[in-house]
């Protein structure tokens, strides 16, 4: 049997505690610490025995616990001094999101069947050709724009040429440390309007040609879509070369005092008429940008298993979005239609709250697929270093920080050759503002009204209306509290999931059946029916 004082393992904890608390009050060697370290050791000790003695006396005495010992706010009060963390009820949110919409899956196959058919689609062979013929044609009119450029550079050499030899020796240079005189400015704007009218008429034709051929000889609307936005992306990518190199050219000829130094310093690496080449342009086509600049930011190396990795994640999405638009999408829209035909006001809430979800998922994943995937996968293969294509868009505390932040390739063109240039010369914020609308609401009827067939004004006023609330949601900005953030985030989500996508779609759709689809053929069997030839089958 072993002794007591060899273990403490036996002992009732109380007994422990109080073995602790004597060793603490009466130490068994009275030997005086004689140096430094020793009085060092000593404080240590006496701290961790201080410790030993509070963590005992809680032991023992447990009744008589201080619980409340200081004032403290709940934790959801306004006066709390940290903010609670809601992680766990964004993960019930979540949960509840995946069991919801579960809930819709099953009740939909249940409903409707298994809606997917991948040899049903209406790919016509013409409308295959036609959209293969303008995948190549468009980019040729970037290479004319290439041609008007070349044109104006080899001017602007000679030029500059003729002006270096008469003013040899004399007081003006072309260094930049004197202003234009008011001849060389003459002849530069004379030699820029022409060049503007060329342009003009390049990027016109472009874009009125492609819509006219999608709108009336392209039938399906995924073909004549795809062609729409490339020809919009080329005419907007023309554009930027065109301003750009107006203002390189100006620079190069004859700049104002100072204005060489105000030059980005990357554009030294390739200046002007240097970048007046077919390579140089080929890049720009390519490189997941709208604004032109003759030099960009670029990385080392080719990482093709980044590339493999946002291509897989580019088809993954598109089947997603393909099946979940075919599947629930379609019948939400197709139930929708009499109910617009005899506008059935609730009815028409309830079918866009319904298709609001729909709409909102399949927006989220195109947006990841075009933004994260297919963008950062060309950056790689171009080795285009800036990747900032978007920003934290989702936590937007109002609507003009969601249009600066979600699509930062068009805010920044915008910004660069609309908004900038127009508040220069003096235009008013406003003006401008409304400038950018105006051209942007044009380009998004043009993106989806000629694709569908349907010119109706839907997507225009959907764009050109932003201005009102951008105007009525701009206060909350400036908001500190976290409640202002939250009521203009509350206020962006309900305007963008509800009012903005849910009813575009909703008319565009049925705008594209009363043309081709059940409503027009609903409508000449009510007209046969009314001449007695016929009977009217009920709305699908």
């Amino acid at each position: 049997m072993s002794s007591p004082t060899a273990t403490t393992t036996g002992l009732d904890p109380a007994v422990q505690n109080d073995n602790v608390i004597r060793r603490a009050h009466g130490p068994e060697n009275g030997n005086i610490p004689n140096n430094n370290n020793e009085a060092n050791g000593s404080v240590d000790s006496d701290n961790d025995t201080r410790k030993q003695v509070k963590k005992a006396i809680r032991s023992k005495y447990r009744h008589v616990e201080a619980v409340h010992s200081q004032s403290r706010p709940s934790c959801l009060s306004h006066d709390t001094t940290e903010s609670p963390s809601f992680l766990g009820f964004r993960n019930l949110m979540v949960i509840v999101l995946v069991v919801g919409n579960l809930r819709l899956i099953i009740e939909n196959i249940q409903k409707y069947g298994v809606l997917i058919c991948i040899g049903c689609h209406d790919f016509r062979k013409s409308d295959i050709n036609l959209g293969l013929l303008l995948y190549f044609l468009i980019p040729c009119h970037l290479f004319i724009a290439y041609i008007i450029e070349h044109y104006a550079a080899d001017q602007a050499r000679a030029e500059r040429n003729v002006a270096a030899s008469e003013q040899n020796g004399k007081e003006h240079h072309q260094d930049g440390t004197s202003s234009p005189t008011e001849e060389q400015h003459r002849k530069f704007q004379s030699t820029w309007k022409l060049v503007r009218l060329l342009h003009a008429i390049n990027v016109t034709t472009a874009l009125a040609l492609t819509s006219y051929v999608v709108y009336y000889h392209i039938h399906h609307p995924l073909i004549g879509t795809l062609t729409e936005v490339h020809a919009i992306v080329v005419w907007l990518k023309t554009a930027s070369y065109a301003f750009t190199n107006r203002d390189l050219r100006h620079a190069y000829l004859h700049p104002a005092r100072g204005e060489l130094d105000a030059l980005p310093e990357l554009y030294a690496q390739c200046p002007y008429p240097e970048n007046i080449t077919m390579g140089n342009l080929c890049y720009f086509w390519w490189a997941p940008t709208l604004v032109y600049q003759p030099v960009y930011p670029r990385t080392s190396k080719i990482r093709w298993s980044f590339v493999a990795k946002r291509c897989g994640e580019v088809v993954c999405l598109s089947v997603f979005i393909w099946f979940t638009s075919a599947q629930y999408a379609t019948p939400v829209l197709r139930n929708s239609l009499d109910k617009i035909a005899s506008l059935d006001i609730p009815s028409i809430v309830e079918r866009l709250l319904k298709l609001s979800t729909i709409s909102l998922i399949i927006w989220l994943a195109g947006f990841f697929a075009l933004f994260q995937s297919f963008l950062n996968a060309l950056a790689e293969v171009t080795r285009f270093a800036d990747r900032s294509f978007y920003d934290e868009w989702w936590n937007s505390e109002s609507l003009g920080v969601y249009w600066r932040t979600w699509n930062k390739p068009v805010y920044q063109y915008f910004k660069r050759h609309v908004y900038s240039p127009m508040r220069s010369r003096g235009w008013s914020n406003g003006t401008a503002s409304l400038a950018v609308f105006f051209l942007s609401a044009v380009l998004h009827e043009l993106l989806v009204g000629v694709p569908t067939h349907n010119l109706i004004g839907v997507a225009f006023l959907g764009m050109f209306l932003q201005l009102p609330l951008i105007a009525l949601t701009k206060p909350l900005e400036k908001k500190t509290s976290p409640n202002g953030k939250l009521l203009g985030n509350t206020i962006f989500w309900v305007s963008f999931t509800i009012f903005g996508q849910p009813f575009a779609a909703l008319m565009y759709f049925y705008a594209w059946q009363a043309k081709y689809g059940s409503v027009s053929k609903m409508a000449t069997m009510q007209q046969l029916v009314q001449q007695g030839q016929g009977t009217c089958p009920p709305l699908v």
